[in-house]
């Protein structure tokens, strides 16, 4: 199942940013109770129950610390994004590694381009200045509204934050500070996963909801989430806008699936 993603069959073609990594530490009993009050931790600011994948980055982005300047991308991490295909690939130890959709998003929501590379030559061209997606001020300005630190109700990660957009790039969304927030990795890759959403404005309430549509903090159902992340992962792998995607299930939440079936079984006068 390595390199699968649900729905695909074994003959299908591996997506390498879909393959799971180890990380195997043998260690003194010190250093394991430690670790594990560092993850305590994490999970309890970020007020919900994380998964190991979101709990090690922010503990990878605690250490990074990210730039000192608030106006400057907190993406100071190599991404390499192929224009044709969108597929992204991080640089880390000297190896490129291929990263999953969601983490190209999230730079396109706050990184800065540095250049482009040749692909007969992998030569860079003629050095240019650094072009930041949110301009400095626009950053600076956000930042400090939302005090630098993740906006998600509860969340208090404040290290390594990075700028979202609430209309997402692809969908032609601005540089406005009035659909923009500072998310926490851990919640910002959960956004582009499906796995959270955030609408509105900031100006009349930005509104938190969980991928199964309850509002944000209430009690959830495991399967219907997984079902929602599912779904929405694979339709962006299809190449639906994440708006698109969005409002598909939203209108799938919102239908009574088993009131319409019932009627047109038998006219809705008895339950099927």
């Amino acid at each position: 199942m390595s390199g699968h993603a649900p729905g695909d069959r074994p003959d299908d073609p591996h997506d390498l940013s879909l393959k799971r990594r180890v990380l195997r530490f043998e260690v003194s009993t010190e250093a394991f109770a430690t670790f594990g009050e560092a993850m305590t931790k994490l999970r309890r600011e970020a007020a919900e129950s994380l998964d190991d994948d979101g709990a090690l980055l922010l503990l990878a982005r605690h250490v990074l610390g990210g730039p000192a300047d608030e106006g400057r991308s907190s993406y100071q991490i190599a991404l390499t994004v192929c224009e044709a295909c969108g597929a992204g690939q991080q640089r880390g130890r000297g190896e490129q590694v291929e990263v999953g959709d969601e983490v190209v998003q999230m730079a396109e929501c706050d990184a800065q381009h540095i250049g482009r590379i040749d692909g007969t030559s992998a030569h860079v061209g003629a050095p240019t200045r650094a072009r930041q997606e949110v301009p400095p001020s626009v950053r600076r300005l956000v930042m400090r509204r939302d005090h630098g630190r993740c906006v998600v109700p509860g969340c208090r990660q404040h290290v390594f934050v990075d700028i979202h957009h609430l209309v997402p790039r692809s969908d032609g969304g601005e540089h406005d500070p009035d659909t923009l927030v500072v998310l926490c990795s851990a919640h910002h890759r959960a956004l582009h996963r499906g796995q959270l959403i955030v609408e509105g404005r900031v100006s009349t309430g930005a509104r938190f909801r969980h991928a199964d549509g309850a509002p944000y903090g209430h009690a959830l159902e495991p399967r219907a989430v997984a079902v929602q992340e599912e779904a929405f992962r694979a339709l962006r792998a299809l190449g639906f806008r994440e708006t698109e995607v969005q409002r598909a299930l939203e209108r799938v939440r919102a239908k009574p699936w088993a009131a319409q079936v019932s009627k047109t079984c038998c006219g809705g006068r008895s339950p099927c």
